[in-house]
């Protein structure tokens, strides 16, 4: 997997979860709804990994 792709992937997760967000009611700043758990995990495990692999080009 390429950079360009697992930041495409970061973005498209990070658009879903806003997307699940602004239209949820049960999902608030402090917590979420299972699928909107689940929409948060996957944005943030992809931008770590993306984040991780950024850092490590640089060194």
């Amino acid at each position: 997997m390429t950079a360009a792709d697992l930041y495409e992937r970061y973005q498209l997760a990070a658009t879903a979860h806003r997307q699940h967000r602004a239209s949820c009611t049960d999902c608030t700043d402090t917590s979420r709804c299972p699928v909107g758990q689940r929409l948060f995990d996957a944005f943030a495990r992809l931008q770590d990994a993306y984040l991780n692999r950024q850092r490590n080009q640089r060194n």
